[in-house]
């Protein structure tokens, strides 16, 4: 089977992205994680850019990477001056890393409008640059930056930079779509030209801006390249660059073409959910193959078709990238996602079961009032515990009060008083908190803790809000999700109302129930 090298550029490229940000602890993570999943280049960054990407540099030269080759990025030497006397090339040398990436420039409305030099003088750079890497033992990867628009202005300039590159040594020849405005069509047919002119290994780098930068990636390989550069997630500036989570599963799956291999592939959902957390970024729902949504079904007919044979809705097998298959809960679903879930509460169930139908009215009824269960599997069992009559009251939600106050010096707190029954016995208990749902969880806590001490383990992790009717102003239903985590797994609850402060009331009984039965339950295993 072919192999081609996966190149992350994530903590260079990507971290240049929006909202990123990663200290030089976290690309060490990166970099380990990486090396683990089989990657064959993690870039670092420019080493002498910023403090924190020479502490970098400092700190990685102690790893002990078993596959990966850690590189340095940098620009061609500046114009007029010796490859010997420029800092960046000088730095990329003294980082200590095996591999040197240096870009220069493909374009001559770059060269004359940017660089401000002439053409041969850039073709000097381009070549000094790659011999000086190179004369000091490096691997040595050439960025032909905006290739594939350089290309389109005048094509025999461009080459001919590529020939600089080969001309000082470079290992690889790597065609970048640094705009990321072309297309698929576009790419195979420069990338034929390249090929066809030089006996060199070639690489694929592209951006997103045109949402083709995948796409555009995985042509390039069919058309020959043997090299692929992206980002975990697609990270990046403006639309980011090419997603390597999207890239290595059509190389594995679809080319059948090796890249970090089937079993390794099978981390890949944990590796995009790894790095998002270290960038303090959302993990997007919607990402092919890795997002949470991406084998979430919903439509009634899709959920049929699924449960009888998964590839009439499923590309892959979404255990294949180390991901699940969901079936949502809504009115769309019908009863065969219904079915589904109810069978591990009531065996011997149809689709035209009475406690299917009943289940399914009472669905439907629930979300015209603004119930949403998609995010809110917890509240989703703990209505079908109700309604096929095996739920347990834990205990007994009597009512509660809040109170605000903004004291001397602006603080606010917030005190809860709530009670609740247990059996016979009825519990009146209150308790601050930093703000009124804070109160209310650390009163609930109090009151149950007592008779419950597993809900010591259970604790809120994330809470949302959503208005349902912004034209209905201050006077709008609420909808509020929260999830928690017993710290083995993660569930949602939901709560609606015109107040805000019910509606998250609602979704922390839930919370709070759904935990305690799970705590239970695992006991008795």
């Amino acid at each position: 089977m072919t192999h081609v090298s996966i190149y992350d550029c994530t903590l260079r490229d990507g971290a240049q992205g929006e909202g990123i940000v990663f200290s030089a602890e976290d690309k060490l993570l990166v970099v380990q994680r990486l090396d683990e999943m089989g990657f064959d280049y993690v870039e670092g960054g420019f080493p002498a850019a910023t403090r924190k990407d020479t502490e970098f540099f400092a700190k990685a030269r102690a790893l002990h990477l078993k596959h990966a080759r850690l590189a340095a990025f940098g620009s061609t030497r500046r114009p007029k001056r010796k490859a010997e006397n420029d800092p960046g090339l000088r730095s990329m040398v003294e980082a200590g890393a095996p591999a040197a990436t240096i870009f220069g420039k493909s374009s001559v409305l770059h060269v004359t409008k940017v660089l401000k030099t002439s053409e041969a003088e850039n073709l000097r750079m381009i070549e000094d640059s790659c011999a000086f890497t190179k004369a000091h033992g490096l691997e040595t990867i050439y960025d032909a930056e905006h290739f594939f628009d350089g290309y389109k202005l005048n094509a025999e300039y461009a080459l001919r930079t590529l020939q600089a590159a080969l001309n000082g040594g470079a290992d690889i020849l790597v065609l970048c779509d640094t705009n990321g405005g072309c297309l698929p069509g576009e790419i195979t047919e420069m990338v034929d030209v390249v090929r066809a002119r030089f006996d060199a290994p070639l690489g694929i780098h592209t951006h997103n801006d045109a949402g083709m930068a995948a796409a555009t990636s995985l042509v390039a390989v069919e058309h020959g390249c043997c090299h692929v550069q992206g980002t975990i997630n697609g990270y990046g500036e403006r639309c980011g660059n090419a997603d390597l989570c999207s890239i290595i599963p059509g190389l594995e799956l679809k080319l059948h073409v090796h890249a970090i291999g089937k079993r390794k592939l099978a981390k890949l959902r944990d590796l995009s959910r790894y790095v998002s957390e270290l960038a303090n970024l959302a993990h997007p729902r919607n990402l092919p193959y890795v997002g949470d949504s991406a084998f979430a079904h919903k439509g009634g007919m899709h959920i049929d078709g699924v449960l009888k044979e998964p590839m009439s809705f499923e590309h892959i097998a979404p255990e294949s990238v180390g991901n699940r298959r969901r079936l949502l809960i809504s009115e769309q679903a019908g009863r065969a996602s219904m079915l589904d879930r109810a069978s591990k509460y009531r065996s011997r169930l149809s689709k035209d079961s009475p406690e299917i139908n009943k289940l399914t009215d009472e669905l439907v009824d629930l979300e015209s009032k603004g119930y949403q269960y998609e995010g809110a599997e917890g509240s989703f069992e703990l209505l079908m515990r109700k309604t096929f009559g095996g739920r347990k009251e834990l205990f007994h939600d009597c009512g509660f009060r809040i109170i605000s106050e903004r004291r001397e010096g602006g603080e606010i707190t917030s005190e809860a008083t709530i009670k609740v029954r247990l059996g016979d016995r009825e519990v009146h208990t209150a308790a601050e908190g930093k703000g009124p749902v804070g109160a209310l969880d650390n009163a609930l806590r109090k009151a149950l803790s007592e008779f419950y001490p597993d809900i010591k383990s259970i604790v809120l992790t994330d809470y949302k809000v959503r208005v349902l009717d912004s034209s209905c102003g201050t006077a709008s239903d609420v909808r509020v999700l929260i999830e928690s985590s017993d710290g083995r797994q993660k569930w949602g609850t939901v709560g609606v109302s015109h107040n805000l402060l019910e509606a998250s009331y609602q979704a922390l009984l839930d919370a709070i129930e759904y935990g305690l039965i799970h705590a239970s339950q695992k006991r008795r295993k």
